[in-house]
């Protein structure tokens, strides 16, 4: 199993994949916001989405497993 993290700190905007999902590599699949900033999560790999473990709204730490990936 392969797992995207957080890059920084911050609260989940949106999501742009769910459960079952093809993600592509450096395909963006989380958006936070930290700072007013929007911070874009990109796939560090290819696979099928196995679990979303954050939805819109959480307040997610620097290093916080986002998505699994099979």
């Amino acid at each position: 199993m392969k797992e995207i993290t957080a890059s920084m700190a911050g609260t989940v905007l949106n999501i742009f994949t769910t459960k079952g999902n093809q993600v592509q590599l450096g395909q963006e699949v989380v958006m936070l916001e930290s700072m007013k900033m929007e911070i874009p999560i990109e796939s560090t790999s290819e696979g099928l989405v196995l679990d979303v473990k954050v939805s819109i709204g959480d307040f997610v730490n620097e290093g916080d497993v986002l998505i699994v990936l099979e």
